[in-house]
C-alpha cells in the first residue's frame, strides 16, 4: 500500500449566479403562429419579431401579433430571415421573394423576384451605405441599392457557391459570404475565398456569421466555430471546450462583447478569451435543434428551435469563476456530505397563454463532491450535472491541465502532479465551483 498523502480541501463556492429566468412560448401556451422558429429579430421599437413555417410574429409588451392577419401572402408562409433597418422589417420569405413592412405598409418585389429567382431568401445584411445583400438559397447573392439590382452567382463570379447560407458586414464593408462550399469576402472588385483546403476552416459548410468590435471573424460551421482575425485561426469544438455541440446554426454579441451561440447540443456564450457558460439540452432546455439566437434591447437572450417553440432567458450574467463567499476548511480528503447533488432544487413552472415560466425565477445550483482515492492517484468528481470542463490552476495562477469533456464521477490521474496548492475549477451549465486542495 502506498504511503497515504495528505491533502488538505477548501472548497469556495462560487457567487450565486444572479436571478434569472427562462420562459417558453409555442401555440399551446400562447398565441405564437408556429412552433418551428426559423428567424428571431428585435427592433429599436421594443418589438419583438418571430419568423416560423407558419409566417411571422410580433411580441410586444406581452401580446402576440399574427401578421397574416395585415399580409395574407404571410399566412402559412416560410419566413427564413429578419432585419431590422430602422423603421423598416426585411423579411425573407420561401414563396415571395424580400417584402418590406413599414409603419403599416407593405412593398413587395414581384417583378425582381421572378426576373432574378429570388424565392427561398435565407439570409439578409444591410452595409455602411444602406445597401442590401440577400442570400438566396440555390441562386448566388443579390446587390440592392434601394435603386437597382445585382445578382452574383457562381458562374459569373468568383462566388463559391449559388447556395447562400449567411451574409454579414465589417467595418470595412466588406461583405462574408457564407455558403455550403466555403466562406467568400467581396470587398466590392475582388474576392477572396477559404475553404477546407486553402485554410483552417473547420469545415465547408459555413452556417453562421459574427464580426466582434475589433473585427474579428466568428464562423460557425458544421464542424466547430473559427475565430479569424484576418492571419490566424483558432478553432473550437466540442474537444477542446465546454461548447454544446460541433454544429453551430447562429451566433450574436452581447453589450458586453459576449459571444453567444445555438447549437444543436444547446446554447452557450464565451467571453472570447477563456470563460464559458453552457445550456445544454436536457437541462433547462429540451432535446431538440437550436436554431437561431438574438438579443433584445433589454438583454434578452431569445432562442428559437426547431418544432419546440421559442425560448426566453432574462436576468442573465455570466458567472465569474475567480469569486467567492464562503469556505469550509477540510482535512485528510474529507468533504461535507451537505454538498449532495441530489439537493439541487427542482425546476417549477406553470402553463397560460402569456408562455411558462420554467423556473419562477429560481436557478439550479452546480453541487459537487470531490473524492481523491490515495492509493490509485486519482480524484473524482460528483455533480449535479452530466458532463463539466475541469481546470487544474497552481498556486501562480497558471492553467497546468484542462479536462474539457469530464463526466459525472469518472477518475481522474492525478498521481503525476507536482507537490503543491491547486484549484480545481469546475464549470457546468448550472454554474462553477472552485475546489482547493494541496498535494503534500
Amino acid at each position: 500500500m502506498k504511503k497515504p498523502i495528505l491533502y488538505t480541501l477548501l472548497l469556495l463556492l462560487s457567487i450565486p449566479l444572479m436571478a434569472q429566468k427562462w420562459t417558453y412560448y409555442n401555440p399551446k401556451n400562447s398565441n405564437i403562429n408556429g412552433d418551428n422558429i426559423l428567424a428571431v429579430a428585435s427592433d429599436n421599437r421594443g418589438n419583438l419579431w418571430v419568423g416560423t413555417t407558419q409566417g411571422l410574429n410580433r411580441f410586444k409588451d406581452g401580446v402576440w401579433t399574427d401578421f397574416a392577419d395585415f399580409n395574407e401572402k404571410l399566412k402559412d408562409q416560410f419566413v427564413n430571415c429578419l432585419v431590422a433597418d430602422g423603421n423598416t422589417l426585411w423579411i425573407g420569405t420561401d414563396d415571395y421573394g424580400v417584402i418590406e413592412f413599414n409603419d403599416g405598409k407593405w412593398y413587395e418585389h414581384a417583378e425582381e423576384t421572378r426576373r432574378l429567382n429570388m424565392k427561398y431568401i435565407r439570409d439578409i445584411a444591410i452595409d455602411h451605405t444602406g445597401t442590401k445583400w440577400i442570400g438566396v438559397t440555390l441562386s448566388g447573392l443579390v446587390q440592392y441599392d434601394g435603386y437597382n439590382w445585382y445578382k452574383f452567382t457562381a458562374s459569373e463570379s468568383e462566388l463559391l457557391s449559388d447556395f447562400i447560407l449567411r451574409v454579414v458586414i465589417d467595418n470595412r464593408d466588406r461583405k462574408w459570404v457564407g455558403t455550403n462550399d466555403g466562406l467568400c469576402v467581396y470587398d466590392g472588385r475582388r474576392w477572396t475565398s477559404y475553404t477546407t483546403k486553402n485554410s483552417k476552416l473547420p469545415h465547408n459548410i459555413c452556417l453562421s456569421l459574427a464580426i466582434d468590435k475589433d473585427n474579428v471573424k466568428w464562423i460557425g460551421t458544421l464542424n466547430g466555430l473559427a475565430r479569424f482575425d484576418g492571419e490566424q485561426w483558432k478553432i473550437f469544438n466540442i474537444d477542446n471546450c465546454p461548447i454544446p455541440g460541433n454544429q453551430i446554426n447562429d451566433l450574436v454579441f452581447d453589450r458586453e462583447g459576449h459571444l453567444w451561440m445555438a447549437t444543436e447540443g444547446g446554447v452557450a456564450v464565451f467571453d472570447c478569451k477563456d470563460r464559458w457558460d453552457t445550456f445544454r439540452a436536457g437541462d433547462k432546455l429540451p432535446q431538440c435543434m437550436f436554431q437561431n439566437i438574438t438579443i433584445d434591447r433589454r438583454g434578452d437572450i431569445w432562442i428559437g428551435t426547431d418544432e419546440r417553440g421559442l425560448y426566453c432567458l432574462s436576468g442573465y450574467t455570466m458567472p465569474d469563476p475567480s469569486a467567492a463567499v464562503d469556505s469550509t476548511l477540510l482535512a485528510d480528503s474529507q468533504l461535507s456530505d451537505a454538498d449532495n447533488p441530489d439537493a439541487s432544487p427542482k425546476a417549477k413552472g406553470k402553463s397560460g397563454k402569456k408562455g411558462v415560466d420554467i423556473n419562477s425565477d429560481e436557478v439550479a445550483e452546480e453541487r459537487i463532491k470531490l473524492t481523491p482515492n490515495l492509493e490509485e492517484g486519482t480524484l473524482t468528481i460528483s455533480m449535479t450535472s452530466e458532463m463539466a470542463e475541469v481546470t487544474f490552476i497552481n498556486s501562480k495562477g497558471d492553467k497546468v491541465r484542462t479536462v474539457p469533456k469530464y463526466r459525472n464521477n469518472t477518475h481522474i490521474n492525478i498521481s503525476k502532479m507536482k507537490k503543491g496548492t491547486y484549484t480545481v475549477r469546475v464549470k457546468t451549465a448550472l454554474g462553477t465551483r472552485n475546489v482547493k486542495f494541496t498535494l503534500k
